[in-house]
């Protein structure tokens, strides 16, 4: 039985659906789309730009993110249009608008079998960012088996009603395409909710052994998810980001490409592990490249990092065959990392959202900090993407991400 809707929820919708149209349909998004692909192709004409993981409780302007909708799903799918549209009108650098909306499947069955044990730190009671505390509830190889295996199943009338939902809200506006599950490969920062990270780092000198088969138990918990959402037909693919940083590539999809039944190897995958950011590379490799690697193999081309710094431990990651992008973090030595990248990787730079969060904003440090970057990547002839992200606080002054924008966009095009 198709869902009855508001009168109200279908106009919002529609008039949203129309301003997003609007901009998805501009000429520019085919060059952007082209220079991604000139990046990600290690030909970079010149250094790319994104901004991601915002604040969006600061970031409302003249009521541009009021949601009206009353319907709890739709309102998600406001929010999300809402979401483009703002950064779209106020700082896209090089943001590209797909034209669709999308209707995710419903898959079921994806738990570890465990809830989260933890204390939280609130500063903000409007903000989604929060401290985490989490209690360790993996002690010994007994509670191994706590790590249920994942059983993805498609929730097809769920899936069917939301699509013929949203079908009827947009028809004759906008098309509305289905979109299968993306992938991840972030099992250390999985593995720490449910043991702290202080029982992880002392397990990696304590109990090695143990510390081996907690990994090998959650790397088969991620191989076996991946293995059945493509024998299921459940994953997605062509999606416009990897990490917040633009996917559009001419490698993928590989050949034999069935739009019906992706595989793993049409797709990107990210992987990281944060929680080894100060264990030295002889470790990091002992347990996580050499799990992580064969699992980034089974995809079509990985990203690799996010926070840690990496400057000391690019060697390694180079054993992963497939790994295109490299994470810089603000916590990674710039020049020894581009020295060691060179040409054969992206150089994933993360600037340092701090310079976003205090009373007085001074544009001229994020200007000496981008143009360090680019000159040490330009010596280096390293292809560069400059990636904004983890903005936890803007100080309730979001001009400052659209003055940032303007002015690193004119020195990645100057």
């Amino acid at each position: 039985m198709s869902k009855v809707i508001s009168q109200n929820d279908k106009k919002v919708l529609g008039e949203l659906g129309k301003k997003y149209r609007e901009a998805a349909e501009l000429s520019a998004h085919k060059e952007t789309m082209r220079l991604w692909k000139k990046l990600n192709g290690l030909k970079p004409e010149r250094p790319m730009v994104t901004i991601d993981q915002l604040p969006w409780n600061e970031l409302n302007i003249n009521g541009e993110l009021d949601l009206r909708c009353e319907d709890r799903y739709l309102r998600e799918v406001e929010f999300s249009l809402r979401r483009e549209l703002y950064q779209w009108n106020h700082f896209p650098v090089d943001m590209y608008l797909e034209p669709f909306v999308k209707c995710n499947l419903v898959i079921e069955g994806i738990s570890f079998g465990l809830k989260v044990d933890e204390n939280v730190a609130v500063t903000d009671a409007t903000s989604a960012v929060l401290g985490h505390s989490y209690i360790d509830q993996i002690k010994d190889e007994s509670d191994l088996e706590k790590i249920q295996m994942p059983d993805p199943r498609l929730n097809k009338a769920e899936t069917e009603s939301r699509y013929e939902l949203l079908s009827g809200i947009f028809k004759d506006i906008i098309p509305v395409k289905k979109i299968g599950y993306s992938c991840d490969l972030h099992v250390w920062d999985r593995i720490v909710e449910f043991k702290s990270p202080e029982s992880i780092l002392m397990d990696i000198i304590d109990r090695p052994e143990f510390l081996h088969k907690l990994t090998k138990r959650f790397f088969d918990w991620f191989n076996t998810l991946h293995t059945l959402l493509e024998e299921r037909g459940l994953l997605g693919e062509g999606f416009k980001l990897i990490h917040c940083t633009g996917a559009f590539t001419d490698e993928l999809p590989k050949p034999g490409f069935n739009p019906e039944q992706p595989r793993l190897t049409d797709n990107w995958i990210m992987a990281a592990a944060q929680i080894f950011s100060t264990v030295s590379p002889e470790m990091h490799d002992e347990f996580e490249i050499a799990y992580n690697k064969p699992a980034i193999e089974r995809f079509g081309l990985g990203y690799y990092g996010c926070c840690e710094p990496l400057d000391r431990k690019i060697g390694i990651i180079k054993k992963i065959k497939n790994v295109r992008k490299i994470s810089i973090s603000p916590w990674a030595e710039k020049q020894r990392s581009a020295e060691a990248i060179g040409r054969d990787y992206v150089f994933s730079n993360k600037p340092t959202p701090a310079f976003l969060a205090p009373p007085d904003f001074h544009l001229d440090q994020v200007q000496a900090d981008i143009k360090e970057t680019i000159d040490i990547c330009k010596r280096s002839q390293t292809p560069l993407e400059i990636v904004l992200k983890d903005v936890s606080t803007v100080n309730y002054k979001p001009e400052r991400l659209t003055q940032w924008a303007d002015m690193v966009m004119k020195l990645v095009k100057s």
